[in-house]
């Protein structure tokens, strides 16, 4: 295991906890951040992963792509839907899309925990 999947399953570990508490403005952007992080690394750890089987990726989106690929992926269209949401987040704040946002926080937990059991095995 490599201290960035160290960092991903620390990540994810938080970001579920942010997301079992009340919903206020400071914690419905506390959860949207550790949200970004964790997708940030999600994508960094199969960079990571492919380099050292000896493939290759160079942004979020080949990296999805060689993951689904690769297996290490199941739902591509929840994948392609938390990178749209991490673009836009990343690049601007909209009050009504973080609240959007943020109900769907939820469903993005279960892949990412997915991919941390996934990667972690030695077969991966």
């Amino acid at each position: 295991m490599t201290a960035r999947w160290e960092s991903l399953n620390k990540a994810v570990a938080r970001f579920a906890e942010a997301l079992d508490a009340p919903e206020t403005a400071m914690n419905r952007d506390a959860t949207i951040q550790r949200f970004e992080f964790c997708f940030e690394l999600a994508w960094k750890v199969i960079q990571e992963t492919a380099r050292g089987q000896g493939l290759s990726c160079q942004s979020p989106k080949s990296c999805l792509r060689l993951a689904f690929q690769q297996g290490w992926l199941d739902d591509e269209e929840r994948w392609l839907a938390m990178l749209e949401d991490r673009n836009r987040t990343s690049h601007t704040y909209d009050e009504a899309f973080a609240h959007q946002l943020y109900g769907r926080l939820g469903a993005y937990l279960e892949p990412l925990q997915h991919l941390t059991a996934r990667l972690r095995e030695p077969e991966s």
